[in-house]
Formats: structure tokens, sequence, C-alpha cells
């Protein structure tokens, strides 16, 4: 028996509806060629060695997880994929049973092993696995046959099966242990619909149709993922043919692709909010005080950037939670718009004359990312704090993002695509998780407390106090969730954008004209 899933999405913004195929239902042979462009190329494809989704976009057509998270009629839902069903013993105990008869694309069997071996990589501190936070809990996984395995966690963990959904992709165990994670971070071997054929760096990824799929081959022959960082070149590309999906299409390019007679654009809320995250944990920082991290808060006009950069696509928030999360807290809202008051907590914590910080930030990653930098630092420079902009490419960037050690002194993330406040302020603000630039044990036994209690009402109270916490303590420059865009080819058939911005292309049974 599989049991409901104790939480759902609710989305008070309009979410595309996808087109879902009958996993069983026969398709043609697969033909042609769709690519897709985004602003970055992957930093890895080793399944738990990355947290960003240009890695996702390619990963989850390769590899398969245990559980799939879909989005119907504007709500998350769980459905089965390499498990047949799922149920809770009690609050630490989960039984998955498991398809038979799966292979890897290498020829491995899928099975038990398969599943225990995935999750003990993932669990095992010397892999420093970056998707670790979302099974962090487990405790041990027992083998209770080839095609049963029964999962015990440390603690209740309601949202178990959003996380397993979220990104713990199977691999085969006999593969990654004769190549080894330098190898299989570049050759990636799974269970899904497409197999991996070459990836030439900043320059595609390619994949291929896996014609003996379990749940029917897929429709497309070839997928090519395109990293393009400007946007401009990424939108001719995608009007002059080359190019069938272009993600972060411009704001101000949107009426000159809608005009064309070669695409369209699609518009979805998106799953990410948009922060700056102070590093707290350097000694010596000014952004130790919360008055400094309130006076850059209170200092930067988000309705103003919004307007003029994102040309009115962004809701401001003063939290990582948007709208769309569950948990999201209406009643907290985000940080006015006050120099005055700025300038007043500058001088209270003895900084009258200003300070000089430095911002990184990614370019090409989020829509406007380098522009709305240097808007900040344009908007900071006002109540005298002197900001510093550094932009990198996408994969320097990851490696400050993910460094061990402390950075000066800001960082821009999009984060949320969990939908979960479990899978967004734990790994971000709990102490010592590796995205974590802050330390509040008080907010720990919150958010500790908060996600091992499965009751609905008590959960949802805790992540609100702990909210209310992380608003006054203000350890982000709390901005906006915006939207995301996508240029659609009109040859592309049975495609429509999610907000976890996902590019998952077989189970959308996307086509293409002839």
């Amino acid at each position: 028996m599989k049991k409901a899933v104790p939480y759902t999405v609710l989305f008070s913004l309009f979410v595309f509806g996808l087109a879902l195929g009958s996993p069983g239902e026969a398709w043609s042979a697969p033909k042609g060629k769709l690519v897709m462009a985004f602003g970055v190329d992957p930093s890895t494809l080793d399944p738990p060695m990355f947290a960003e989704i240009q890695a996702t976009n390619v990963v989850t057509n390769i590899y398969e997880c245990l559980v799939n998270r879909v989005f119907k009629e504007g709500k998350i839902q769980h459905e089965p994929m390499l498990a047949t069903s799922w149920e809770l013993i009690n609050d630490t105990t989960w039984i998955f049973r498991l398809k038979k008869g799966v292979k890897f694309h290498n020829g491995e069997d899928f099975n038990a092993e398969a599943v225990k071996y995935t999750f003990e990589r993932i669990l095992n501190p010397a892999q420093k696995a970056r998707r670790r936070y979302l099974i962090s809990s487990v405790e041990r996984v027992d083998i209770v046959d080839p095609y049963t395995v029964r999962i015990i966690t440390k603690v209740p963990q309601p949202a178990f099966i959003v996380n397993l959904g979220f990104g713990i992709w199977i691999v085969p165990p006999k593969y990654f242990k004769e190549k080894g994670d330098a190898y299989v971070a570049t050759h990636p071997v799974g269970t899904g619909p497409y197999k991996f054929v070459r990836w030439v760096k900043d320059e595609e990824i390619v994949l291929e149709a896996n014609e003996t799929y379990y749940g029917g081959a897929p429709a497309i022959k070839t997928v090519v993922f395109k990293p393009i960082p400007d946007d401009s070149t990424r939108v001719a590309a995608l009007l002059g043919g080359d190019v069938d999906i272009a993600k972060n299409v411009p704001i101000n390019l949107i009426p000159m692709v809608n005009k064309s007679d070669r695409a369209k654009v699609m518009v979805t809320p998106a799953g990410l909010t948009i922060s700056v995250k102070f590093e707290t944990m350097k000694a010596g920082s000014p952004l130790q005080d919360k008055r400094i991290r309130q006076a850059i808060n209170y200092g930067v006009d988000k309705e103003a950037i919004i307007k003029h950069i994102m040309e009115g696509h962004g809701t401001p928030v003063g939290t990582p939670l948007s709208p769309s999360h569950i948990g999201y807290a209406p009643d907290i809202k985000p940080y006015s718009y006050n120099p005055e008051k700025a300038k007043a907590l500058l001088k209270e914590a003895g900084y009258e004359r200003g300070l000089t910080l430095t911002l990184h930030a990614p370019s090409g990653r989020y829509m406007k990312d380098k522009e709305f930098a240097e808007a900040i630092a344009y908007q900071l420079a006002e109540v005298g704090i002197n900001l510093k902009v550094q932009t990198y490419e996408w994969g320097s960037y990851t490696k400050i993002l993910y460094s061990p050690d402390p950075v000066d002194h800001m960082l821009i993330l999009g984060w949320g695509s969990t939908f979960d406040p479990d899978g967004i302020l734990s790994p971000n603000l709990q102490c010592g998780e590796s995205l974590s630039r802050y330390c509040n044990k008080q907010l720990d036994s919150l958010l500790t407390q908060a996600r091992g209690t499965m009751d609905p009402k008590k959960r949802m109270d805790l992540y609100h106090r702990a909210l209310q916490m992380i608003h006054e303590e203000a350890p982000f420059l709390f901005l906006w969730q915006g939207v995301d865009t996508y240029g659609v080819s009109n040859r592309v058939q049975h495609w429509s954008p999610t907000p976890d911005e996902s590019f998952t292309a077989v189970m959308q049974r996307v086509s293409l004209k002839d």
C-alpha cells in the first residue's frame, strides 16, 4: 500500500499543466533532435555531487529516483518510478517495493543492492555529497529481499518522500565502484529514458533515446543541452532555428520572440527565491552584526529593481520562502525600502562613515543576475556601503558557493525547488550544513524540531516561528520570487514549463513537428 504524502504544494500563482503520457503506452520509434539552451554548463553529472538545476536538467533524463515528482493541477504529487509502492510502517520506518526487470544502461540489474549502495554512498561523510542534506536523517538501509528495501530514519522525517522525488537518483554499484568518481562524473549511466553519448565542456551534452526503456521509448531520438551564457545570443539561436527551447529569454526580448514566426515565449512563476547570502562565519566580518544585515535589507529598493531591471517580473519576499512554497508566511512582509533607517543602523553599529563589502555573483545563471547585482551596489552606495561586485562563470562560481571556507562577504543564490521548507531552510541556515553561512542555535533547534514533526499543523507552526526569526536576524538580503521565461520553437509539441525549471523531456512526451 502506498500512503499519501503528508504535504502538497498549493500554488497561489498559475502553473502550466503537464501533458503526461502513460508509462506503458506504445510510442513510435524515436526520431528527430531537440536542442535546449540555458545560460551555464553543469558542474558535474555525478547525481549527488551537485545542487544546481543545470545538472538536474541533464541527469533527470539519464537517472531515475524511487519516486517521481510531477506537477498536476497546481500541486506537487509523487508517483511510482523505480519503486512500485512505498509504505510508512511507523514514524521512522519506510518500506519500498522495487520494479523488477529494470536494467541500467550498462546492463547491470536495478535492485535493492543498487538502492542501498546509492544511499550509503551519499551518506558517507568522505563522499562530501552536496545532496546529502536530503537524506541526512537516514540511519540505515536494509535489504529485505532483492526487490524490497527497508529504510530506517533516526527521527521522523515528514518530507522524506518529497526529498526522494527531488533528486536521490539511483546509480549502478558495480559501474561506480569500478570506474571511480572522476570518471562517472563525466560518463553517467542510469536507468532512464536517455543514454549519455558525450559531453564537450562548455559546448554541448548529447543524449540518445533508450529504445528499450521500460516505460516506453521517448519520442525524440537525440537531445542536446547547450550552454549559451549571453541572453541575446541564446535568443538569436532560437530564432535562427539552431535551438528549440531557450531558458531565460530577457523580458525586453519577449515581444520580438512572440512576433516572430519561429517561436513563442512561455512564462511560469519560478520555484526559486533570489537572495543574497551574508557570510557571517568569518571572524571579524561586519556581517556578524545583525544591524548591518538589516541595514542592507533596508538599503535595497527591491520594487525599483523589479520595475526597471526585471521589467515588472518579480514579487518581493521577506523570507527564503515564496507564495509557491509549503509553509509560506504571508504575514511576514518584505523589508521596506528605507535608506534613512539603513543609515541609522549603520551609525548605531559603528559604521557612520560607511564600509566596503564584496558581492560575488554568477553571470548567466539567473535572469539579469549581473545587472541586478550592479543595481544593488548602486543603491547601497547611497546609504554608505561600497559594494564591489565580482562576477564569475558558473563553474567558478559554484566553487566559491560550496567552499567550506568563509568568503568575503555576500553571495547571490536562487533556491527553493524542493518546495518544502525542510529542503530550503535546513541546508542554507543550519549550523554546519554545506551551503550555510550562518549559525544560530535557537534557530537550529526550531528547524530540527520541524524536520522531525509528523503532525502537519505543529510542523507549520514551528516553521512559522523559524521564519519570523529568520526575517528578524536577516541572514540573507531577501529579494524576490521571479518568473522563468522560455522561448519555445513552434516545432516543439507537448512541452510546458514547470516551476522547478525542469527540462525533462520524455515524461512530458515532447515531440517535434516534421
